[in-house]
């Protein structure tokens, strides 16, 4: 594992849910769920709706309800586009 964090952005259709830093992000694909860590080779993926689960740096959880949309990794930055997503509290 690589020891540079993940740039991480979930967005929804009209507003940022959450940016940060994280070690690691799993998220429900229609290929099924993938978890993706720093040096995580670049992909293109269809978000299906489910929970994204981020940890942060420090050991933090976030959780956001996305439904629909993409997910893209590149250069340890993973966007998450989702047509509606929520933080879950």
């Amino acid at each position: 594992m690589a020891s540079s964090p993940l740039n991480v952005t979930v967005v929804a259709a009209d507003h940022e849910v959450w940016s940060g830093e994280a070690t690691m992000v799993v998220a429900r694909t229609t290929e099924g769920e993938i978890g993706i860590l720093p040096g995580h080779e670049p992909m293109l993926a269809i978000l299906a709706s489910g929970e994204v689960r981020v940890t942060q740096q420090g050991g933090g959880k976030v959780t956001a309800n996305a439904e629909d949309g993409f997910l893209s990794v590149e250069n340890d930055t993973v966007t998450i586009v989702a047509r509606n997503a929520e933080l879950v509290k």
